[in-house]
């Protein structure tokens, strides 16, 4: 008898241990994949003057296992074309890892100010909200900053498109902000992180090292589509969640890695 009490005994923690292993809270978050490495399955272009899913002049095209942003195919100028590629779901709480490259010249035309200059849009409106003559979707940039012999700037800044962030308690209505960081030269691969937790807080990093960070991301009331997105955002102006894009600003870039980590809210 006892030994029939001890062997139920054993089983009944046994599965609650498997229970306690398998539940969500026993969990640990995985990194998944947004890019499948063959194609741009569960991406959506939208470059400036062109309707969604117009991928003018093969911008965004997959290569070697690479999303690569090119103008070889129909750019005799760059003409303020900015494009952006959106995955296709919207996250609030997570972390985002991009590998990245700049690589080649500066399009015929592109801006100065965007020679070897991306970036990764987060908390951003959807395509479809976008205007077809829209530059950049409103959202928070996570910008990506080369530096050779023409020009060093710190990376991993943060700019607001239509939108306002908090530092230090303070509402920031500069455009970009600089990050706490050295140049990084070359066609070296990087590794770029973001950390988001909704509407609290937001980390850039890199190296491991978190190099800015700021809260309260909102949309801006100074900016044409606030009126527009914030009906679409049920009246409130801060955001806790949104699309995450790639940037086509007029540089060859390469992406060949870009995985996220829902986090628990």
């Amino acid at each position: 008898m006892k030994y029939n009490n001890l062997l139920i005994l054993f089983n009944v923690t046994a599965i609650a241990f498997l229970i306690s292993c398998n539940g969500k809270k026993g969990v640990e978050p995985e990194w998944v994949q947004l890019f499948n490495g063959q194609d741009l399955t569960g991406w959506t272009p939208k470059i400036t003057g062109y309707e969604m899913d117009d991928n003018f002049g093969n911008t965004f095209r997959v290569e070697e296992g690479k999303i690569k942003v090119r103008y070889d195919g129909g750019y005799d100028s760059f003409d303020n074309r900015f494009g952006h590629l959106f995955y296709k779901d919207q996250f609030s709480h997570y972390r985002l890892r991009v590998e990245y490259r700049f690589v080649g010249d500066q399009c015929s035309g592109a801006p100065g100010w965007a020679y070897k200059n991306s970036g990764i849009m987060i908390h951003g409106q959807t395509p479809e909200s976008m205007d077809k003559d829209q530059d950049f979707p409103t959202s928070i940039e996570v910008q990506l900053l080369g530096s050779d012999s023409q020009v060093e700037r710190t990376n991993m800044n943060v700019c607001t498109p239509g939108t306002n962030i908090v530092m230090d308690g303070e509402l920031i209505l500069d455009h970009c902000i600089n990050a706490d960081t050295g140049y990084f030269y070359g066609e070296e691969w990087y590794t770029a992180e973001v950390e988001v937790r909704g509407n609290e807080v937001i980390k850039h990093i890199i190296n491991g090292d978190t190099v800015i960070q700021y809260t309260h991301p909102q949309l801006d009331e100074r900016d044409g589509t606030y009126a527009k997105l914030i009906e679409l955002n049920g009246g409130d102006k801060m955001l806790s969640g949104g699309t995450i894009s790639l940037q086509s600003e007029g540089h060859p870039i390469d992406f060949r890695k870009v995985e996220i980590m829902v986090l628990e809210k």
